[in-house]
């Protein structure tokens, strides 16, 4: 899972991986669901093009802004094993409604001392990460604003080096779908069958983690998996 994570500023690998620029986005240094990060996208030109969405996909039948904020609240994280079927997620699926959340690193709770204490996972090689996302419109009935918001996908992470090691012990263990850049492409662009063979856990050695506790987290032993 992740509900918390560091919105990329990172133009230059923006644009040699995505031909897009993130510069000038109203986005916070940290975002939490609600919250605003980048995603990459396909307009109606089928061209790539980048955007300040919301994290937390808000279905476009969302009657209200109260309920809006209620669903956005729970639909940061999106399972794989039933996008196709959740009221909330399956037409902007079955539409491939495809984007690209694009980050710096991300926390997750590691439960090893017992308590929860955040650690960041980021890419191995130091680069920006991409992370396979669904994402829809939502119109506010109230205003007329029109709202990009989006989910990210997760796939199962029981056993994995990184991913398997966060979360209480006993809970199934999940991970974002970082793709490599040389699959965005063909994430924005897939069908439902190609989608769904590009929804991975990432592969050994693509992730590191260390500590990053907050304010009153102390005492814990730094380890890199």
């Amino acid at each position: 899972m992740c509900t918390n994570f560091t919105p990329t500023r990172n133009d230059r690998w923006s644009r040699e991986t995505l031909g897009v620029d993130v510069s000038g986005l109203n986005c916070p240094q940290e975002t939490y669901p609600g919250y605003a990060a980048p995603i990459a996208l396909l307009d109606d030109q089928a061209r790539i093009t980048c955007q300040a969405a919301r994290f937390g996909l808000i279905p476009h039948w969302a009657q209200d802004g109260q309920a809006a904020t209620q669903i956005g609240r729970k639909t940061y994280n999106a399972r794989t094993e039933t996008v196709a079927e959740k009221p909330s997620y399956r037409t902007p699926w079955r539409k491939r409604q495809f984007a690209i959340a694009l980050l710096d690193d991300f926390f997750e709770p590691s439960w090893e001392t017992g308590r929860a204490v955040r650690w960041r996972i980021r890419r191995e090689d130091g680069q920006p990460m991409g992370v396979a996302s669904i994402w829809d419109r939502w119109t506010d009935p109230g205003t007329g604003e029109i709202v990009t918001t989006f989910s990210m996908l997760t796939v199962n992470a029981d056993g994995h080096p990184v991913m398997g090691r966060f979360h209480r012990p006993g809970d199934e263990k999940r991970s974002v779908v970082v793709l490599e850049p040389v699959q965005f492409g063909a994430w924005l662009k897939a069908d439902i069958r190609v989608a769904s063979e590009l929804l991975n856990a990432p592969g050994a050695g693509v992730l590191q983690a260390s500590e990053a506790p907050t304010a009153g987290q102390v005492g814990v032993t730094r380890v890199l998996f």
